[in-house]
């Protein structure tokens, strides 16, 4: 059983005991990963991948062109990178964390003539260390971006862990997304889970995973 066999055995394990109509897609985290790994793991069948740095993920890319990848953009954006990741065409942005971040997108994309679909990043473990929306403050935020913005279509939210050891708070962190979405009128991607937690958040509803480290190190 390769690697990637053995995570979604995992993932579906943990999708049954959830709801077995339930989705789950898997976004591979390749942010220390080499083109060849890369490459490796699409050839086991896997098709979508995850950059966190702008000038990696066209780097990556431009090199990839061959193959029928999905790329993701899951790290904070700054605003001077903007152009260059929208140029980019990313099948989805993970991380709008903040509703001037959306309206500086949204302004570049429509003078591009774009469209893209992103994502509310919240940050519902309240740490300083970490990007998003404020969880009080997040539906107002989301209904705010959907109502403003055209060119930049907000379809979910997406969260990171609390980052402890404690299950109990990585698990309230997660609840606390699912709550949010469920609010949300239209909201269809629930982004939340990585490689230490991933199973935990399929358990809170999550149907999108960002899996770095289980899938690529050694």
């Amino acid at each position: 059983m390769t690697r990637l066999e053995a995570v979604i055995d995992r993932v579906e394990k943990a999708r049954l005991a959830y709801d077995s109509r339930h989705i789950v897609r898997l976004v591979a985290a390749s942010k220390y990963a080499s083109c060849e790994r890369v490459v490796a793991l699409f050839n086991e069948g896997q098709r979508a991948f995850g950059e966190n740095k702008v000038q990696d993920f066209g780097a990556k890319a431009a090199a990839l062109d061959a193959l029928a990848i999905e790329w993701h953009f899951i790290g904070a954006l700054q605003s001077n990178k903007i152009n260059k990741l929208i140029a980019l065409r990313p099948a989805l942005i993970h991380s709008i964390d903040s509703l001037e971040l959306a309206k500086v997108c949204d302004e570049r994309l429509a003078k591009a003539g774009l469209t893209q679909r992103a994502l509310l990043q919240i940050n519902s473990a309240k740490e300083p260390t970490k990007s998003g929306v404020a969880p009080e403050a997040a539906a107002d935020i989301y209904a705010e971006i959907a109502s403003t913005c055209r060119a930049l279509t907000l379809e979910g939210v997406m969260t990171i862990g609390a980052h402890t050891s404690d299950e109990k708070t990585i698990q309230n962190s997660f609840e606390t997304t699912r709550r949010i979405y469920d609010r949300i009128n239209g909201a269809k991607t629930l982004s939340m889970g990585m490689s230490g937690d991933f199973e935990l958040a399929i358990a809170c509803g999550a149907n999108l995973l960002r899996l770095g480290a289980i899938l690529f190190e050694p």
